[in-house]
């Protein structure tokens, strides 16, 4: 969900971000304890799974995460529908972004609908990577009704998890713990669960025009934030793999890692990534991730205008044997048809090449070509 960086860090706030990296931390704090799976633990997950594609998946029906999940708007037609032209595509994981706050409203509620969704998706043959936490969009969330999109707007009604109310507050961050306890824990031993993506894009200043609205201690909370995540979830013992994605950056030499980007690939279980260039920086991205000895899982690419394209990125992706999930699925209220540059520039009609997305709402391809090129992996994709 790539956009803009953070454009400046005071040296108090590095000073910060260091010291909360779990090396640094003693017994006693919030830092992750010391269970990260072995390297070999990692590489025997990666034998007993196929190679994982799919997309990242939202219901055409609904504009953002809450939406998705609340009872009243939770749309079991069309998700089991899409799924299955995910199936037939050949995909065999999703990506799937979670909420504390429809969780909140109804535990029990919310727990038999992620269920749900999982029989849903195991009927066609595909398995989830659940994120529980994200970076991106508007700071300001609320429960309930989700307002309509803005037309021609990427992502327009996208909803940060959790919303700038909690991550500007250091002290109530130990609140989501109830939350991602209770979702990791319940689906721990559940092997239609691939992996728990603990925190989307934690050092991404969020995108759009909410600038205003963003707290100015987002940075360190939400380091402080993915740090406590990875406790929490290693507290409750998931036979599936933890992992965060860098998606900025320079990951080949660790010298210039962030504080951020240290944490999450020292604490990963298996290394995720995100990028939206064409294949060399995917060859890139790949080439500095290898020296870590893991499975490998690009969690976001393909943007058209911007040269990440099926062929021939999913190609690689396939050959090197490294997990990929496209950005976007069909054409819907998410609107991620349109570009980054929507928010700043007024489009009024389709634009002339889709930055996202791989189906109109009627199930028909955008581009052809591209479908029969990922159908025409499939007979090389293991089946679950």
């Amino acid at each position: 969900m790539r956009l803009n960086l953070f454009t400046g860090c005071s040296a108090a706030i590095i000073c910060l971000l260091v010291a909360l990296h779990p090396g640094h931390l003693r017994a006693g704090t919030n830092a992750p304890d010391s269970t990260r799976w072995p390297v070999e633990k990692a590489a025997k997950w990666q034998t007993d799974h196929p190679w994982l594609v799919g997309c990242n998946f939202i219901p055409s029906t609904a504009i953002n995460q809450l939406e998705m999940w609340q009872a009243e708007t939770f749309d079991p037609v069309t998700i089991d529908r899409e799924l299955g032209w995910a199936q037939q595509l050949g995909f065999n994981s999703v990506r799937v972004f979670l909420h504390p706050l429809a969780w909140q409203a109804d535990t029990n509620g919310f727990i038999s609908r992620v269920e749900r969704f999982l029989q849903m998706a195991d009927k066609h043959k595909i398995g989830a990577v659940f994120v529980l936490f994200d970076s991106c969009w508007n700071p300001v969330v609320k429960p309930g009704k989700q307002p309509e999109p803005l037309p021609h707007t990427h992502n327009s009604g996208w909803v940060q998890s959790p919303g700038a109310e909690i991550i500007s507050d250091a002290g109530r961050l130990d609140q989501l713990k109830p939350f991602a306890q209770a979702v990791i824990g319940h689906f721990r031993e559940d092997h239609r669960v691939d992996a728990w993506d603990l925190f989307n894009e934690p050092d991404n200043e969020g995108g759009g025009n909410y600038s205003a609205l963003e707290p100015k201690n987002k940075l360190e909370n939400s380091i402080r934030l993915l740090a406590r995540a990875f406790t929490w979830a290693r507290e409750v013992n998931p036979s599936q793999p933890l992992t965060s994605a860098v998606w900025t950056g320079d990951w080949s030499d660790r010298r210039r890692l962030s504080p951020m980007a240290t944490l999450q690939l020292d604490e990963s279980d298996i290394i995720s990534f995100h990028n939206y260039g064409p294949l060399n920086d995917a060859r890139k991205c790949v080439e500095a991730l290898r020296r870590y000895h893991r499975p490998l899982l690009c969690t976001e690419y393909m943007a058209r205008p911007q040269g990440s394209t099926f062929d021939p990125v999913l190609g690689y992706f396939h050959d090197q044997r490294i997990g990929a999930y496209n950005w976007g699925f069909v054409s819907g209220k998410t609107q991620t048809i349109y570009p980054w540059d929507s928010w700043k520039k007024t489009y009024t009609n389709e634009p002339p090449v889709w930055f996202h997305d791989i189906f109109q709402a009627d199930g028909t391809p955008y581009r052809p070509a591209e479908v029969e090129y990922i159908h025409g992996l499939k007979h090389r994709v293991a089946s679950r």
